[in-house]
């Protein structure tokens, strides 16, 4: 009785475990990324081959009802993806800094995008970018599927910024706030490319 009670519970773990990771749904399946910091590296940069692709980034348009935003809605742009949260401190002093970024860089065919986290309403991030005045996207991504294009991301991890290339490859992470001038340089370096 006993092992008939071991077996069906490992049954039942195995089909749990498996159900979960595969299937049509699963938002990471073609993702490529996976995010190592070694030694507790905050700022990562990729080059050539280290390059690896994001997939599945979806989700609604925060300030727009009934929208989509895609990351496939800016092929070839280089992308800055922000992971932020309007209950964030870190986060008010970069939006400023990301708009700039926006300002001066999207002639080049340079895009940021937002991915809003962890917010139980669309109301305090709404209000968060129209006080700033931030008119860059953001996906609003209560349920977390969208962080998930990210993998190894921890979920805790916020700022987070990710910057893509026009193959929307990731060419630096960086895991914490940044500032303009830590993103400027780079991103006109992968316009250029």
């Amino acid at each position: 009785m006993r092992a008939r009670s071991l077996l069906g519970g490992l049954t039942a773990a195995f089909l749990l475990l498996t159900g979960c990771t595969s299937g049509d749904d699963a938002v990471v399946a073609g993702s490529e990324f996976q995010l190592v910091a070694p030694n507790g590296e905050t700022k990562l940069r990729y080059e050539g081959d280290e390059r690896k692709g994001i997939k599945g980034l979806t989700g609604p348009s925060l300030m727009e009802d009934g929208r989509t935003i895609s990351l496939e809605d800016y092929a070839g742009k280089v992308v800055v993806v922000n992971i932020w949260g309007a209950w964030c401190p870190p986060c008010r002093t970069e939006a400023p800094e990301l708009q700039k970024v926006q300002d001066e860089t999207g002639p080049l065919g340079v895009q940021v995008l937002g991915v809003d986290v962890k917010e139980n309403s669309v109301e305090a991030p709404r209000d968060f970018m129209a006080n700033r005045q931030l008119s860059y996207p953001s996906i609003y991504d209560e349920s977390g599927r969208a962080m998930l294009s990210f993998r190894g991301l921890p979920p805790n991890t916020v700022p987070s910024t990710f910057v893509l290339d026009k193959q929307h490859r990731v060419a630096a992470a960086f895991l914490g706030g940044v500032i303009a001038s830590d993103l400027l340089p780079l991103v006109e370096e992968l316009a250029a490319e």
